[in-house]
């Protein structure tokens, strides 16, 4: 199935359109058929002679129920933008027409409108000039007439086109429902519809809306009863658990704990606003939610939601004045769990590193935040790439450094007769969410005993100590990019200092000026186990990152060992033991 919105001024004859089209009634208010105009959210839908099955959500085109018309677009794929040939450009074709561009939809289908009133040129013509600056530019026209059927075959040509080239949806995804109808049926109870872009439902699932959990008792698509419903789908959803009271348009739906629930979010505005506002409505989905805006740059901008939504970064909305019945921007959600801006110039260096990214992934959100779980990572729009530091935990590798630093500087100012600090001290120190983190942070020159975190050999001086530190924060990306000479003598481990640290077991040699960290056997030994038998040195030190000056040291090392072995004079084997 797919979904396809209408969109264009009041009058134009969307209606009329989708009733052509569908031979239903979309309009379900007697008010909105007594007085020939959408007021509300309607829906009908059709199978084609494709055999593809579309669904329309026909939006209301007066000025005075816009808010409604926004519930409609936001979640859509796809939009037919109207314009009537007798009437041609008007106030709310402008207005839909930004709404869509702020919200950045590219698919769609021109449709103009009673071609047996007027000559249909002139409108197409001024469709193609308007959607030309905008994201719908280049998408295909079609002329028709719902009242005596003209181009109707046409335009279910054209939809059949559009519909095999919309993206398709992806059906294992987290769900995330926006609702854009609430209503009971005797003897079932409460009932949600909107449009599933995303996901798969079954009934038995248990969902979450504004932290609270419900459960799936039935599903409907398109009138008839399903046992699961995929994207992309019109569904109607009996819940069990909620009242109707309890619900409303603009809430959503959403996968238990796959969402972060924002209240105050960073955006890119994807235009700059004609005038300076701290207050606007921010519509996205088919919620609308009043906000305080908080310019940080030119394009930057932080929202304060009067409550929260389930947002991931990569969301897309827009902010409109209802007062001056204007759009300000569109935005593009940046990041949903923003620090407080607490010091002088925190806005402008917020701005700084917003600007640095089109879109954040996961190494943008952990330099931001420094630390997050996989599971967060996740809720937040962007998986988690790389391996944990410890448990779901992942870290800036800039952070990581410079708590490690931080670690090894107060351990060594740690007095003789008590060296050391417990693993729950070090935590609080930090500031760390986990104490698996203090732990985790446990790498040479310091060692635990005991409970306690202290220096390899507990006589280690502290300027020694410290330069072990930096060299570990050195090789955390690279661990085997030893350092050359002269970064070993700028970080003062040289002569009687390196001979302590190899004493201590801080760290190790394996040649001429070639220093590693001391586990850095095994974990070559590992790296190397992935590699087709026999490799040579040159796939080694690809393997490896680094350079034949270590590979080879290093591999020598390995054959002492037992670890590996020559097969010839260029190819070796890793042992195989057990």
């Amino acid at each position: 199935m797919h979904v396809i919105t209408t969109a264009g001024h009041v009058d134009h004859g969307k209606s009329t359109l989708v009733r052509a089209l569908t031979g239903m009634e979309p309009d379900r208010w007697a008010e909105e058929r007594r007085r020939g105009m959408t007021i509300d959210l309607g829906f009908a839908w059709t199978t084609l002679g494709s055999g593809e099955r579309i669904a329309f959500v026909d939006v209301p085109g007066h000025e005075r129920f816009v808010t409604n018309m926004l519930a409609g677009v936001g979640p859509r794929p796809a939009v037919m933008m109207v314009v009537a040939a007798d009437q041609g450009w008007q106030a709310q074709s402008a207005e839909h027409l930004a709404a869509l561009d702020a919200l950045g939809v590219r698919h769609g289908l021109a449709v103009v409108t009673r071609a047996d009133l007027a000559d249909p040129e002139p409108a197409r013509r001024q469709l193609r000039d308007h959607m030309s600056r905008t994201s719908l530019a280049g998408i295909g026209s079609v002329v028709v007439s719902g009242r005596t059927g003209q181009g109707l075959g046409e335009l279910k040509a054209a939809l059949a086109r559009l519909a095999a080239a919309l993206p398709e949806p992806d059906t294992e995804a987290a769900v995330r429902l926006w609702i854009d109808r609430v209503f009971t049926i005797k003897g079932a109870g409460t009932v949600v519809t909107g449009t599933l872009t995303r996901g798969t439902l079954r009934i038995g699932d248990e969902l979450e809306t504004d932290g609270g959990r419900i459960r799936i008792r039935g599903l409907q698509t398109l009138g008839e009863k399903a046992e699961r419903a995929s994207a992309t789908a019109r569904v109607a959803v009996n819940l069990r658990g909620v009242d109707r009271d309890d619900l409303s348009r603009g809430m959503a739906l959403v996968t238990p704990e796959a969402w972060t629930s924002a209240q105050v979010i960073d955006v890119r505005l994807t235009a700059e606003p004609a005038r300076r506002r701290e207050e606007a409505v921010l519509h996205l989905g088919s919620a609308a939610v009043p906000v305080r805006i908080r310019l940080l740059g030119a394009d930057t901008a932080r929202l304060t939601l009067t409550r929260p939504l389930p947002l991931r970064t990569g969301d897309r909305g827009l902010l409109r004045d209802p007062g001056l019945r204007e759009i300000v921007a569109g935005v593009v959600v940046l990041d949903v769990r923003p620090a407080a801006l607490r010091r002088r110039g925190a806005a402008a260096a917020r701005a700084a590193a917003l600007g640095e990214v089109t879109l954040p992934d996961a190494a943008a959100l952990l330099r931001w935040h420094g630390l997050l779980t996989g599971r967060e990572l996740r809720a937040m729009g962007c998986p988690p790439e790389g391996t944990p530091v410890a448990g779901d935990w992942y870290a800036d590798p800039e952070r990581w450094s410079s708590l490690t630093l931080r670690l090894v500087e107060h351990v060594s100012r740690q007095p003789a007769h008590d060296p050391g600090v417990t693993v729950d001290a070090v935590t609080h120190l930090l500031g760390l969410p986990d104490r698996r983190l203090a732990e985790a942070l446990v790498v040479p020159p310091l060692v635990a005993e005991g409970g306690r975190i202290l220096l390899a050999g507990r006589s280690l001086p502290p300027a020694i100590a410290q330069a072990v530190a930096q060299l570990t924060a050195d090789l955390a990306e690279r661990p085997f990019d030893a350092p050359t000479a002269e970064r070993l003598d700028e970080l003062g481990l040289t002569g009687k200092a390196l001979a302590a640290a190899l004493r201590a077991g801080a760290v190790m040699s394996i040649g001429k000026n070639v220093v590693l960290m001391p586990d850095a056997l095994d974990r070559a030994a590992a790296m190397l186990a992935e590699l087709p038998s026999p490799f040579t040195v040159s796939d080694a030190r690809v393997a490896l990152a680094t350079s034949r000056r270590v590979a080879l040291p290093l591999l020598e090392c390995l054959d002492a060992r037992g670890i590996t072995h020559r097969v010839d004079n260029d190819r070796r084997a890793l042992r195989r033991h057990g």
